[in-house]
């Protein structure tokens, strides 16, 4: 139990470190965003049968 406890205790540790690490080290203007680079697409077009995409009114 104790060991178990202090496995999800490390992960925790390792991931909070590894985000706190990302955040200071970033730098906006060295690459672009997430959304510049790929648009955010929720119903893409696929081209198929369009009786089976769901309509949006």
């Amino acid at each position: 139990m104790k060991r178990t406890f202090l496995l999800i205790a490390l992960l925790v540790s390792v991931m909070l470190g590894s985000f706190i690490w990302f955040v200071a080290t970033w730098d906006p203007s060295e690459r672009p965003t997430i959304s510049e680079r790929s648009p955010l697409l929720l119903f893409p077009n696929t081209g198929g049968d369009h009786d089976n995409q769901r309509q949006i009114a």
